[in-house]
């Protein structure tokens, strides 16, 4: 008797079993020796999503284990309030810790609210683990991870993952701990680096200098969050040195986030001409208006995306109406208030490369859904509402 999986070749059922979820694949194995062969090779784990919200709790032991050899990049999502997920999360990072020679990018999201006073210090030592055993780490995104990141998990990183291409820990915390000494350590262990995000008080003009050092590899992404203390009362960048940056890697692009921490004197020091913004959200708890005007004069030539949460004004309609007439290039932009029909007639008529955009003109329930532009040069705004 013919087994099931005969007459499709192996590579074919791997394409098909990448797709499934952990659980899925897992039954799939157990079918016939062809789909067990299929369902543990490489192609299907190479490039893997993992939830311990629903999919991992009580199965590592058995089919997981087996196949996290061919785990490359590894998308882990978690709920650290539920024990039974944030247990089966750290069990995972810890194993991988153990038989991490093939892991090459690593992202971590947790999923609902942490519990309150919750520091996170058994997720993290499960993070240090594994930046301590993964040579061959490439990419490592922290950005979801909702616990203060020190510069303990930096050096660590520094001296165990020579091979970074990107590290992000511009997290959500309301607390900033990663000094620019541990940064700067970085930077030299991990010449290949060429794309971080860190909130602003990490950041320091030696830095900026050893980006821009003439010995560098090419440097392509700068992620700055500023939402914390720290971040407010972080020394000011003079914008020489970012000129220098921007010189020495003419393809770099810097996105900043503005959070409502940030007092508007801090506002006017981070925003500098010579940054190379490609993406700006402002969601600031006084002046919207005047940073959207800078942007407009000083970044036209570099700005992709902005994000705007603020009151609806007529001052911001017409900062928002100068910056489209501006800013030629935008391909997204997302304001959360009520704008003029004017606004959406101009991002429409003077931004031809735009992509996607959310522009109201009356209040609607939330959450606001963007609008996609189907064809660059072929589409009109919507008729005023009367």
């Amino acid at each position: 008797m013919a087994e099931t999986g005969e007459g499709l070749p192996e590579e074919v059922l791997a394409l098909i079993f990448r797709h499934l979820p952990l659980r899925d694949r897992a039954a799939a194995a157990r079918v016939c020796r062809a789909w067990a062969a299929a369902a543990t090779c490489s192609t299907v784990w190479h490039d893997t999503k993992i939830s311990c919200e629903c999919e991992l709790e009580g199965m590592l032991p058995l089919y997981l284990s087996t196949c996290l050899d061919h785990v490359h990049n590894l998308r882990l999502e978690f709920e650290p309030s539920r024990e039974a997920s944030r247990r089966a999360a750290i069990e995972l990072l810890m194993v991988l810790a153990g038989r991490a020679l093939g892991l090459r990018g690593l992202r971590l999201e947790c999923r609902g609210e942490k519990p309150l006073f919750d520091a996170g210090r058994d997720v993290l030592e499960a993070v240090h683990a594994v930046c301590g055993a993964a040579r061959e780490l490439r990419h490592l995104d922290l950005r979801r991870l909702p616990f203060t990141l020190d510069d303990a998990l930096v050096l660590q990183a520094a001296r165990g993952c020579p091979e970074l291409h990107s590290l992000f820990l511009d997290n959500s915390t309301l607390v900033g701990s990663v000094g620019p000494g541990s940064v700067l350590e970085l930077l030299e262990a991990c010449p290949r680096l060429r794309a971080l995000g860190l909130h602003l008080a990490s950041l320091s003009h030696a830095i900026l200098e050893a980006l821009a050092a003439p010995d560098r590899a090419p440097f392509a992404l700068l992620a700055l969050r500023c939402a914390c203390p720290e971040d407010a009362r972080a020394s000011p960048l003079p914008n020489e040195a970012w000129a220098a940056l921007r010189c020495r890697h003419p393809g770099l692009a810097v996105e900043l986030e503005l959070e409502p921490a940030l007092p508007f004197e801090s506002v006017t020091r981070v925003l500098q001409p010579a940054v190379p913004v490609a993406v700006l959200r402002l969601n600031l708890s006084g002046d919207t208006v005047g940073p959207v005007r800078f942007a407009a004069h000083h970044y036209a030539a570099t700005l992709r995306t902005l994000e705007v949460r603020a009151a609806a004004s007529a001052e911001l309609n017409a900062a928002l109406e100068e910056l489209a007439a501006r800013c030629a290039a935008l391909r997204e932009v997302h304001c959360f208030c009520v704008v003029s029909h004017s606004v959406l007639e101009a991002f429409c008529a003077r931004c031809p490369r735009l992509r996607t955009y959310t522009l109201k003109l009356t209040r609607e329930p939330h959450p606001w859904r963007p609008t996609l532009v189907a064809r660059l040069g072929d589409f009109s705004p919507p008729s005023p509402q009367t």
